[in-house]
């Protein structure tokens, strides 16, 4: 289930973003980097959704260039590549575009 609203991070020069929360299970702070029209990003999303995890995401498409800009700096922080969708673990480890095994195993979930 989406919550109404959004929550705020500051990007790492002070830029504010705005993510969406999907309720779910506590498996720590993790953060979707999406495209709306992409197909992975969706699956990625859904793969969460699926398995009862709560997640952040943001639709950089969406964004006002401004912030579109600053967050395309923060992705290739963590994914030097760009690519979508690049998932955010705890700020401390990332998933690449969708790899449903290595998602699973590092957010914590057993694979099966």
């Amino acid at each position: 289930m989406i919550r109404s609203g959004f929550r705020h991070y500051h990007s790492s020069k002070g830029d504010i973003v705005a993510f969406q929360r999907v309720d779910g299970a506590d498996k720590g702070r993790i953060l979707v980097y999406a495209l709306s029209t992409c197909m992975w990003c969706r699956m990625a999303k859904n793969l969460l959704k699926d398995l009862g995890v709560g997640y952040e995401y943001v639709d950089v498409d969406l964004l006002p260039v401004e912030e579109k800009d600053a967050v395309k700096k923060e992705i290739r922080k963590w994914n030097p590549d760009g690519s979508y969708p690049t998932i955010v673990i705890n700020d401390t480890d990332c998933v690449s575009g969708f790899d449903e095994t290595e998602i699973k195993e590092k957010i914590g979930v057993k694979a099966g």
